[in-house]
């Protein structure tokens, strides 16, 4: 029994421990990289992600969430991933999408085959906080709503152009 207590209660630290870890989302601003283009994505419309790795202090920054799920899941993906987050898109503007709304990747409701592209023209999936929210933009711009563990893996690592064929039905 004794053991037992003792596993638990290094367990219970364990989860303390690693809830301690988790990073804050970094405010963006006008320094901001995008990963893969290098370009100011605050000059970019639509909601953005941002990635900690493990033993990083500065998260890498994404110009689309898409491009933020493109990396998770490539071989490019170096290190352990600590935190995502993105855009909540509850509450702001397709143009401006905040600099300090963001929400961890995983309590999302996200968007996917709406008719809205992201800030560098590919198909964007669009993470919403307010369930009610997504359907609303659903109604608008198409698409279905997905939770993070059920996007399917051709919203994001599609080539644009089938992503656009697809939606059109050509």
């Amino acid at each position: 029994m004794r053991y037992l207590i003792l596993i638990v209660l290094l367990a219970v630290i364990a989860c303390k421990e690693e809830l301690t870890e988790l990073p804050d989302p970094m405010p963006l601003t006008a320094d901001n990289l995008a990963h893969y283009c290098m370009m100011n994505i605050s000059e970019h419309p639509g909601p953005k992600a941002q990635i900690f790795l493990s033993g990083l202090p500065d998260p890498i920054f994404f110009a689309q969430v898409r491009d933020a799920f493109t990396y998770v899941s490539s071989a490019e993906q170096d290190g352990y991933i600590a935190a995502i987050y993105v855009n909540d898109m509850s509450t702001v503007a397709w143009e401006t999408p905040g600099a300090e709304n963001w929400m961890l990747a995983e309590d999302a409701h996200y968007v996917v085959g709406s008719g809205k592209v992201g800030g560098m023209g590919a198909p964007e999936l669009v993470p919403f906080s307010d369930a009610a929210r997504a359907q609303t933009f659903v109604t608008r711009f198409g698409g279905t709503i997905h939770q993070m563990t059920d996007i399917p893996e051709s919203a994001f690592l599609a080539p644009v152009e089938l992503v656009f064929q697809r939606e059109s039905g050509e």
